[in-house]
């Protein structure tokens, strides 16, 4: 009988205890419908969200690949070994035919040919094309992307443009040479003009004569400065000591000077055994327009100078005055052809230097002293012993 109770009591506590397991796997069990549930409505909101983008990139992707066919502008797709993988309508209209799979260096080679300027030349049923390409990495899949720009007519309008420049370059030129002619041309007629009155002493005649000659020989001067500027001054060239040089200079100089009354400075370095290759004459020329140039604004009593300086590879001749110096808007234009502010000058003189420099593979400068007064620089390689 007591067993019996006992094992009654042993049941009734192990239901007691599954009851109570049961609750809580109830418990958990409810628990973990809830997490599903709230899992099942992210999931649906990230699949919405998933869905969405996919149709927004659907949407982008078709736009752009709208745009792409309708560019102006070539665009194609090349794979990492160089073969063609996609192109526009726009780059198989321009390349006369572009084909999926085909080698790119192939195309270009059939189709282009390089120039100087970068841009590459084609023949098409519309006559020369001019073409640029420009190149842009794809590091993700080791191929590059192609643009060409068709630059025809730019082409074109960039030609016209300069030959439009040169033909109003030679109007200036034209018109300022037939300004410059007209002055000593009138004078000459003038006194021509009075040679056919009844002149009855000789030196009278002998005075019209001698002027008109004087007019003719400007005229002659200036066309020979004219042609000279055309030309070139150069013509053949040897090696020249700059020492013996300078001395010619200054003897041509040095008259012109004492005359005005200027002081004429004449300096060499001590390493003077300076060998250039040079025109001998027109070198000399050019020294001598720019000493000429420099006693026109220098003032009785002033100084003009010429200095020769070596540095480096280069040799310097150094013309300086005492003048009112030169104003920075003419600095800018004063080696220009027919440009001057000197009554009575023709504008090619310092043209002339400055073509000679740098057919002499040389240049020139001009600047303000800090002292006061202009200097000009004129700048030659030096001949290697």
């Amino acid at each position: 009988m007591v067993s019996s109770l006992k094992d009654q009591q042993q049941l009734e506590a192990a239901f007691e205890q599954f009851n109570a397991v049961s609750s809580q796997l109830i418990d958990a069990y409810r628990q973990l419908e809830v997490q599903v549930n709230v899992l099942n409505a992210q999931l649906d909101e990230a699949n919405s969200q998933l869905r969405k983008q996919r149709d927004e990139n659907a949407e982008l992707a078709e736009r752009l690949a709208l745009l792409l066919k309708m560019l102006p502008a070539g665009v194609i797709e090349l794979s990492s070994n160089g073969r063609v993988v996609t192109g526009n309508l726009a780059a198989e209209s321009l390349l006369s035919g572009c084909y999926v799979g085909e080698m790119w260096s192939s195309l270009l080679s059939r189709l282009l040919v390089r120039q100087a300027d970068d841009s590459y030349e084609m023949d098409s049923a519309d006559g020369l094309r001019r073409l640029t390409l420009q190149y842009q990495e794809l590091p993700a899949s080791g191929g590059r992307i192609v643009l060409i720009h068709d630059v025809t007519r730019l082409h074109q309008l960039n030609r016209e443009l300069a030959q439009q420049q040169k033909l109003a370059s030679m109007g200036g030129m034209a018109a300022a040479l037939a300004h410059q002619l007209r002055t000593p041309l009138a004078s000459a007629m003038l006194y021509t003009a009075n040679l056919k009155q009844d002149i009855p002493k000789a030196e009278d005649r002998a005075r019209f004569v001698d002027k008109s000659l004087a007019r003719m020989r400007a005229l002659e001067g200036l066309i020979q400065n004219m042609l000279s500027y055309v030309r070139g001054q150069v013509s053949s060239l040897e090696r020249v000591g700059v020492e013996a040089l300078l001395d010619d200079v200054c003897a041509i100089l040095s008259p012109q000077c004492h005359d005005k009354g200027v002081f004429f400075d004449c300096h060499l370095p001590e390493d003077s055994a300076i060998t250039v290759l040079i025109d001998r004459k027109a070198l000399q020329g050019a020294l001598v327009n720019l000493l000429e140039n420099a006693l026109q604004f220098v003032s009785t009593g002033g100084r003009v100078s010429l200095a020769l300086a070596r540095e480096g590879d280069i040799v310097v001749f150094r013309v300086e005055d005492d003048g009112p110096g030169v104003d920075e808007p003419v600095r800018e234009r004063i080696f220009e052809p027919f440009f001057t502010l000197r009554p009575g000058g023709t504008g090619l003189g310092l043209a002339i230097v400055k073509k000679v420099a740098e057919e002499l593979s040389g240049g020139v400068r001009c600047y303000n002293k800090v002292a006061g007064g202009a200097c000009f620089e004129l700048w030659l390689p030096i001949c290697p012993a």
